[in-house]
């Protein structure tokens, strides 16, 4: 019996293997969210007819992030008297840690992915939904009226659009006869991506999916002409960085997932194209939805909060539930 226990115990060099592959991904998604940031600042520059960081680094400010990281570092870290202290720790953590977890199902090549489980996108959706809660807590914890209504107003929304985000991608299930997101790339390379297949789903998932991640001009839960910054009024230093590392990782898993799901993941767009590697397909592909969100945030206006709400159940809802039946038709004729 202890035998058969011994053999199927991972080893401790596995344990290793699996520990320092994970540490790279996460400075890998550090070196991102580093220059994500500064690229981000430079499109809006160029977008907005403006200069980006042009001053530490050099004339394209490559240390600018760095610098502004460092000094969110060196910063006091302070606690409100009346805070609920415990709560108040807790919760940039809550926030952050399901962000970097559901990176564990994404498949950034045929061969390159932590977690091959049957139901990756499920596991995705349900762990994802768990930073509302850090966000709700950094808002009751504060103690300050102002963060509550940011996290109450990041839970309302968060909830809501969740459900046409879900819905989205239901007409992708339905093609495809699975959740596994490796099993959906490969259908994408059987028939066609699914941004041609299910392109009112596409638009769907693009817009749930920036409010999700709380981003212009979903920004409802950080309007700072109302909330001064909303649920993380109360946070400073390193704890607030990782609200912020939290939003741009979770930009780094939505583009990522974006691009397994509807533009064929690491699959090249043709096959004469196969020579160039897989992880270089889904790099460029994954630049692309990257480069889409930031044109989306510099091109609209904050919405109002009513306005916000009425769109995702009087519009984005009925749009996705009639995007399943119509899959479900289309299914029943055309793929036997």
């Amino acid at each position: 019996m202890m035998q058969e226990l011994l053999h199927s115990t991972p080893s401790l060099t596995n344990f290793f293997i699996f520990f320092g592959l994970a540490v790279a991904l996460l400075l890998a998604v550090l070196g991102f969210v580093t220059y994500g940031i500064l690229a981000e600042r430079k499109v809006m520059g160029f977008m907005q007819a403006r200069m980006g960081p042009n001053q530490v680094g050099g004339k394209w400010g490559l240390l600018q992030t760095v610098a502004d990281v460092l000094k969110l570092l060196l910063k006091e870290d302070t606690i409100p008297k009346l805070a609920d202290r415990p709560l108040y720790i807790l919760a940039p953590v809550i926030a952050f840690t399901p962000a970097f977890m559901v990176l564990a199902v994404i498949p950034f090549t045929d061969k390159f992915q932590f977690a091959d489980i049957g139901v990756g996108l499920l596991y995705y959706i349900a762990i994802s939904g768990i930073t509302t809660v850090g966000v709700v807590a950094a808002g009751w914890a504060s103690n300050n009226k102002y963060s509550l209504l940011g996290g109450m107003r990041a839970a309302a929304q968060m909830i809501s659009y969740e459900v046409p985000l879900v819905m989205s991608v239901i007409g992708i299930i339905l093609l495809t006869g699975s959740l596994n997101l490796n099993d959906i790339v490969l259908m994408q390379g059987e028939t066609a991506w699914f941004i041609i297949l299910q392109p009112v789903g596409f638009l769907i998932f693009l817009i749930a999916s920036v409010a999700e991640l709380n981003r212009t001009p979903f920004d409802l839960p950080e309007a700072e002409s109302e909330l001064v910054a909303g649920y993380h009024v109360e946070y400073s230093g390193f704890r607030w960085a990782f609200f912020m590392l939290a939003e741009y990782v979770y930009l780094f898993a939505m583009a990522a997932l974006t691009t397994v799901l509807f533009f064929g993941g690491w699959l090249p767009p043709f096959e004469f194209l196969g020579f160039i590697p897989a992880g270089v397909w889904f790099a460029l592909k994954f630049s692309f939805v990257v480069f889409l969100l930031i044109w989306f945030r510099v091109t609209f206006p904050r919405l109002r909060a009513d306005h916000l709400m009425e769109f995702g159940w009087k519009v984005l809802l009925p749009v996705a539930l009639g995007n399943i039946f119509v899959t479900a038709i289309i299914k029943e004729i055309f793929f036997k």
